[in-house]
Order: C-alpha cells, then sequence, then structure tokens
C-alpha cells in the first residue's frame, strides 16, 4: 500500500481526480497531448486492484493499438503488484479472443478484421458474449476519439450490456482514424461520436474530467500548436477557416531547408537528439526518406502499426540446430551469434520466447515446435515484433499518432484539396497531431513530393505518374514483395542457400540500395508480369512474389497500352532481414533443416522504373 501511496503523491490535482474515482464510477476523461494519459490511466488501474480490492481479471483494457498496449503493459509489469495481470487487448484481439471462445469451431483467424468485429458485437448483444464477460468489474477504453465504425458499435455494445465501471480516454482533437470509414459523409458523422454516444448512454452519472496540463513540452517552440486545441475540441464543425490558421502556424516556424543536402546530413547526425520528420502522405514520406538517404542520413521509416516482423535472429535458434527445446544454458550459449539489436535485452528476450512457447505454467524452457506454430499464425508477443529504433524516424502523420521526439521536422500539406470528400476538420486535426509531436522544437520543409507522386487507385500503391496521363514511371515496394513461397536460392536463381542464409545475415544491412532485375520476358501466368530477383551488390538474394508480378501488370496496363515491362526497378531499399515460415520439406531439401522456417530479406521504397539504363519519359 505505500508503494501506491508514494504513485499517487506524484499525480497533479486533475490526474488524481482521475485515479481515485469510485470502482463504478462511469467516467470520461478529455486528455491533450503529453498531459500524462497513460501515466494516469496506470495510476488508475492500480488503484483499482490496490485500494479498491478489484482482482486483476475483473478488469480489461481496450485500445486502438498494439504500441498503446505495449506501452500499457510495460508500465503495468515496471511497478510491480498484482494490477501487471490486467488483461489489456487492442479492439480487434479482444473480438477475436472472444469468438474464439463462443464459438472455437470458427475459422475466426482467417477472417477480416471488420467481420471479426461484427460478429463480436453480435455475440455481445445475443448474451453469447455473457460467460466470457461475467467477471468484469471495470472497463477502461483507451484512445477512444479513434473509434468509430465497426468497433465503436462493438465497444458501445460492451458498455451497454454489461453493468461495470468505466474509465474512457481520449481527444477529439486528436481523431485522425475516421478514414476507416469509406463514405465521406458517414466518415463526418462518425468523428468522435463515441463521446456522444457516451453521454447519450450515460444521461445520468457520467463524470466528465480533463488533463490539461502539458508534461512533454520543453521549450517554447514546440507550443506553437496547442493553442489550437481547446478550437479542434469544441461542439461544432471545423471550419476551412481554423485549418487556415493551423496551418499558418506551421509556415511561422523554422525552415529547415532541403532534406538531401549537406546541411540535412549535419543537423540530423546527433544520435542524443530524436527527430521525426513527418509528412501528410505515406507517398510523401517515402520520398522524404529517399531523399535523406540520398544525404546518407541513417533513419527509419515508420511501419504500419498492423506490421509484425519477425527478426532474423529467431529464424537462427532453429539455423543452430537446438533441436525441440531450447534450454536457457543453450540459448545463452547461442547469444554471441544472434543478431540482436542493440537495445535489445536478453533477458526479456528470453522471456518473451518462454512466453509465446508456453503451455501455461511455470516453464523455463523454449517449446520450439509451439513457437514456430506461433510463428506461422502470427501469435508472437508484441515485444518481439517491435521496430527497432533510430536517432531519426521518418513518418506519416497518421503514424506517428502516440509518439514524442525531441525536434519534430513537418511537411507542409500545402493548401486545401479541392473535392468532395475535402475535410478541413480532418486536416487541421492531422496537422494538430504532427506538430504536438516534438518536447523542443517544431520546424517545417516544403512537401517533398509533388503532383506526380499520388496513389494508384488500381493497385493502391504509391506510384511516380508522368506529365502525361499514361506514363508510369515507378510503384511503391512494400514489406510483403519479397516471396516466401521458398527459402531464397531454391527458386528462379540458382545459390546455395545455406550459404545465402549467412550472407544475409552478414552482409546485407539495413538501408543498403538493391535492384530488382527483370529475369526474362517470358510472362509465365496470367496478368502478372515477368518475374523480378532481388540484387545485392550485384548477387541475387531473392524473388519477388507472385502478388507484386499481379500488381506491377495492373499498374502498366492503366496505361491504356500494352505493357513495357521494366529492366530494372531502382531506388528501393532493405527495410530488415526477417524470419518467416514454410514447408519443412522445403528447408530440407534446401540443406537447411526440417523446421520451415528461414530467413528473406525485407524491402522499402518507391521504385524508379529503367529501361535500357535510362527513366527518361522518352523511353518509356
Amino acid at each position: 500500500m505505500g508503494t501506491f501511496v508514494t504513485a499517487v503523491e506524484t499525480l497533479t490535482a486533475e490526474q488524481r481526480a482521475v485515479v481515485e474515482q469510485p470502482v463504478d464510477a462511469l467516467v470520461l476523461v478529455t486528455a491533450g497531448p503529453g498531459t500524462g494519459k497513460t501515466h494516469t490511466l496506470v495510476r488508475r488501474l492500480e488503484h483499482l486492484v490496490t485500494e479498491h480490492g478489484v482482482a486483476a481479471g475483473e478488469v480489461l483494457v481496450l485500445t486502438f493499438s498494439r504500441a498503446a498496449v505495449r506501452e500499457l503493459r510495460t508500465r503495468l509489469t515496471s511497478n510491480g503488484g498484482a494490477a501487471r495481470h490486467i488483461r489489456a487487448r487492442t479492439f480487434d484481439s479482444w473480438a477475436l479472443e472472444l469468438l474464439t471462445v463462443v464459438d472455437p469451431e470458427g475459422r475466426w483467424r482467417s477472417g477480416g478484421f471488420d467481420d471479426r468485429i461484427r460478429a463480436a458485437a453480435k455475440a455481445v448483444v445475443e448474451g453469447l458474449a455473457d460467460d466470457f464477460c461475467d467477471d468484469l468489474v471495470h472497463v477502461a477504453v483507451d484512445e477512444i476519439q479513434d473509434l468509430v465504425g465497426e468497433r465503436r458499435v462493438m465497444v458501445e455494445a460492451l458498455l451497454d450490456r454489461f453493468a461495470c465501471g468505466i474509465t474512457a480516454v481520449g481527444d477529439p482533437a486528436q481523431a485522425i482514424y475516421s478514414f476507416q470509414v469509406a463514405d465521406a459523409r458517414e466518415r463526418r458523422r462518425e468523428t468522435n461520436r463515441f463521446f456522444t454516444r457516451l453521454r447519450e448512454l450515460f444521461p445520468e452519472g457520467l463524470v466528465e474530467l480533463a488533463l490539461t496540463v502539458n508534461f512533454r513540452v520543453r521549450d517554447s517552440a514546440a507550443e506553437i500548436a496547442l493553442p489550437f486545441g481547446r478550437e479542434l475540441r469544441g461542439d461544432g464543425e471545423v471550419t476551412a477557416e481554423l485549418r487556415t490558421r493551423v496551418r499558418g502556424a506551421l509556415l511561422d516556424t523554422a525552415p529547415f531547408g532541403n532534406l538531401h543536402d549537406d546541411f540535412a546530413a549535419t543537423a540530423l547526425s546527433r544520435s542524443d537528439v530524436t527527430t521525426a520528420v513527418l509528412c501528410r502522405t505515406n507517398g510523401q514520406a517515402l520520398v522524404a526518406s529517399e531523399e535523406l538517404h540520398t544525404a546518407g542520413v541513417h533513419h527509419r521509416l515508420q511501419r504500419s502499426a498492423s506490421e509484425r516482423i519477425v527478426p532474423a535472429w529467431i529464424g537462427e535458434l532453429y539455423a543452430a540446430g537446438a533441436g525441440a527445446v531450447l534450454t536457457r544454458p543453450s540459448f545463452d550459449e547461442l547469444l554471441p551469434h544472434l543478431p540482436l539489436e542493440a537495445e535489445d535485452n536478453p533477458e526479456r528476450c528470453w522471456q518473451w520466447l518462454v512466453r509465446a512457447s508456453s503451455r501455461g505454467g511455470e516453464n523455463r524452457t523454449v517449446d520450439l515446435r509451439r513457437l514456430r506454430a506461433a510463428l506461422a499464425i502470427g501469435a508472437l508477443p508484441d515485444e518481439l515484433c517491435e521496430q527497432p529504433t533510430a536517432p531519426v524516424t521518418v513518418s506519416s502523420y497518421h503514424r506517428a499518432k502516440g509518439l514524442e521526439f525531441d525536434r519534430v521536422i513537418v511537411a507542409d500539406p500545402g493548401p486545401p484539396r479541392v473535392g468532395a470528400d475535402d475535410d478541413p476538420g480532418e486536416e487541421a486535426r492531422m496537422l494538430y497531431v504532427a506538430m504536438t509531436r516534438a518536447r523542443d522544437d517544431v520546424m517545417r520543409v516544403d512537401n517533398p513530393a509533388d503532383g506526380r507522386i499520388r496513389k494508384d487507385p488500381v493497385t493502391d500503391r504509391w506510384a511516380r505518374f508522368g506529365w502525361q496521363r499514361w506514363q508510369r514511371l515507378g510503384i511503391e515496394i512494400d514489406g510483403n514483395d519479397v516471396s516466401r513461397e521458398k527459402p531464397p536460392g531454391c527458386d528462379s536463381f540458382e545459390s546455395d542457400p545455406v550459404e545465402l542464409r549467412r550472407y544475409l545475415l552478414d552482409a546485407v544491412r539495413k538501408a543498403d540500395d538493391v535492384v530488382l532485375e527483370r529475369i526474362e520476358d517470358t510472362v509465365f501466368g496470367l496478368k502478372e508480369s515477368p518475374p523480378y530477383r532481388v540484387l545485392h551488390d550485384g548477387r541475387p538474394i531473392a524473388v519477388m512474389s507472385g502478388r507484386f508480378r499481379n500488381d506491377l501488370y495492373r499498374f502498366l496496363r492503366g496505361a491504356g497500352r500494352e505493357p513495357r515491362w521494366p529492366a530494372r526497378i531502382a531506388r528501393v531499399r532493405i527495410d530488415t532481414v526477417e524470419t518467416v515460415v514454410g514447408s519443412g520439406a522445403d528447408t530440407a531439401a534446401a540443406g537447411l533443416g526440417s523446421h520451415g522456417v528461414w530467413l528473406v530479406p525485407r524491402l522499402a521504397g518507391l521504385g524508379m522504373f529503367m529501361y535500357g539504363g535510362s527513366t527518361q519519359d522518352e523511353d518509356l
């Protein structure tokens, strides 16, 4: 009890008012950027367990992203006590968990997210989830401004059916995920609708509180966007005039200059200062990343929260021939040979491996067969799939939400877009989110991409277009474009798979340039391009997937002409080397063992088509 008293003493009066609400209270908390929302929510959860005697299993925390779940778990665990066992889930993972209990015969993992969410909401409404939720005493919902569409309906059904306490936390000024709703008019209605629905569901007894003190900002230069928060949280629609003022605040900040010159390389070289380059779209982020790469600036391109990349060192556990069970002494012997990241803690890595392969109970070994099964269905702990840190991060506004940096360089989104789907509120909130990520400084750069970089509606990939409507100059390469059907060296080019695995570990590094080379002119299937292989320093290391070849075909056919296949695709880089799972027969035939686990390079970049050594428009 003494530990919690000490923790409470570190709270502000606003935070304490949230933390000390009764267990059955219905609490709606508006928390602006940097106001200690997560800290307050963690203390609230600890208070429920420590002071009110609520069992950890009687508390459920729902939030939008895996990153938020991971942060909550980390903080609850670090503080010790029974609260560390509280269930924290994303909305999607909770829906899947519910469905696998109420209908264990259903093929829920193979369905889409929205289908699962709808099915979970239906199960709650029809009473099928009553036993599953019978022990709920308190539900905490984080990032409620992001609850739109089917997820909002599911959570409303849960809160309406079960008489439990509620702590709902969010910020209307940071509602930027309504794009998940396809219809533009419905999208506007969905924005911050959950706040309204809570007030309608609980017209009496809802306690509304606010966190207003910003703990993030350390320098006045980073405060520039904060005054707009009050207007963005208002009840009325956000006007075009307010959007113009938010953008005007950005234009008043100091210009950073070009991302691709020597100044950028010097200014961004400090490893003790974290910097984010934030762009309106993922396409612009790809171009910004390309410019920083040209300047020699080491950086990471922020991945989507849905991407779960299994690091290469896990694959090496199988390559080492550890057998069916890995003991801690064996793991320690392997450590010097595993390609761990600098921030990877071996003790925590071991604990997460045990958790991923555990049958429950006090297991002290890693069952590699169960671990492989977890790999195959994407069920590894999030901590094992975290993207490594870097001093410089390039991201879209959306992907930067929830993150913070010492310095933020925001790409000017430009003047308002013209069109029926233009939403000044959405644009103003996105820019507000981007500008409030900074602790010390906010700067600006011009939009790194012109109108020729846009999303192709056929493939849903970012692409390079020419000034003529038929011109197609390049296409986005994403992390799923390398073939995983067979181990590298076993398909479309001959190479010793064992030696190539070693090459991927020893010679292939993040941000290395690669080229996609057309292997031959022959098209083996309908509606796909010829095969392409990945060259690293002139050496083949992988082949491109059927998915990529199909998209390349559709993209070039969109020009209304017979496709002319590029000889090479340049401006592609290594994101990382990852572990994948496939056929044990394939790895056995390749001399890699019968475990069905191997390594592949993961790529990123906005590719540029090369024809006969040229990228000139007339060469198309």
